[in-house]
């Protein structure tokens, strides 16, 4: 786990006077799933196509399994399984074939390669589809076949970049189990902007915005570095202005930083409370409805989720300044 197997440094990209990529710099180590999180534009293809020598960076550098990727860029590809966002498989082709063509491709010899298609076609569960043509697959089954591509040569590194991109929730879950399957003894570096897909599946999280990391750490830490709870106050709606006396009422609390109602059932009034720090406001919230003769009939305190704490990171007002990125990435 401590074995260092990618680390970039300052890796900047412009596309003529714009700046996709700013001084980026992370480390990933073996065994290590990394969600690597971010909304479109933000910087997160670019940086894997430099990882995967795709293209260059105009300024940094980074190693890959111990290699340099100016230095030896077809070693780091052998070092690397990909699965670009755009599968590039060929529809008119069976899924054996496919496999076979995509190992010789790799360079994997007759005998070898037998046995590397046996393993990777039991590993992404392609057994019942092996002798069928691709372009009659299900979008799920064609991440399949792509993940097995990217598998066939034994690589320490998998980078994914949107694999749930497009399926369906029961696809999504098969795709996401197995990528967690075959990333037990992988490195894996997983692009995306589905915040459930991180949750679930990485140890990891890294969030990207405007070409810059704002964020690293995991989803729980994420959510505990949020800091602030919010209180949701639920009382019976007796008319006569009771919402907005009870908003103004309950902004005037010490230690309340905003108020705001939420949508609630008939008859009843909800609020959202932000403190302005740590402090637990339920025994303030609970005074404060007696001390005004409300039937309270809802208290409770939430902890931000991962949504809650992506959106904080990567508005235009939190995320740090940077140059406009790049619409493709």
């Amino acid at each position: 786990m401590n074995e260092v197997m990618i680390e970039a440094r300052e890796l900047s990209k412009r596309y003529d006077d714009v700046l996709a990529l700013d001084k980026v710099s992370m480390t990933v180590r073996r065994g290590e799933v990394l969600g690597f999180l971010g909304p479109n534009g933000a910087g997160k293809s670019t940086t894997m196509k430099i990882l995967t020598c795709f293209m260059a960076p105009t300024e940094g550098t980074a190693t890959v399994n111990g290699l340099n990727i100016f230095e030896d860029s077809l070693g780091v590809r052998a070092s690397i399984g990909y699965l670009p966002e755009n599968n590039p498989l060929y529809p008119d082709m069976m899924v054996l074939e496919y496999l076979q063509f995509a190992s010789e491709v790799r360079g994997i010899e007759k005998d070898a390669s037998r046995k590397r298609i046996k393993i990777v076609v039991e590993e992404t569960g392609l057994g019942d589809v092996f002798s069928k043509s691709i372009r009659t697959l299900s979008k799920g089954y064609r991440q399949r076949v792509g993940l097995a591509q990217a598998l066939l040569h034994e690589p320490p590194i998998l980078i994914l970049d949107e694999p749930m991109s497009g399926l369906d929730p029961n696809q999504a879950v098969e795709i996401r189990d197995l990528i967690k399957d075959v990333g037990r003894e992988r490195t894996v570096i997983l692009s995306t902007h589905n915040l459930a897909e991180v949750q679930v599946a990485c140890s990891r999280v890294l969030i990207v915005s405007k070409g810059k990391i704002v964020a690293d750490d995991s989803p729980e830490g994420l959510r505990e570095r949020a800091g602030k709870s919010r209180f949701a106050i639920t009382v019976l709606d007796r008319g006569n202005g009771l919402a907005d006396r009870c908003q103004k009422a309950l902004r005037e609390l010490a230690g309340v930083e905003s108020v705001r109602s939420l949508e609630s059932d008939s008859g009843e009034l909800r609020f959202e409370v932000i403190p302005r720090g740590t402090e637990d406001l339920r025994p303030l919230l609970f005074k404060s409805a007696v001390d005004q003769g409300l039937t309270l009939v809802g208290l409770g305190r939430e902890g931000q989720n991962l949504e809650q704490v992506f959106r904080e990171l990567t508005t235009t007002e939190s995320a740090p300044s940077a140059q406009p990125a790049a619409p493709a990435s």
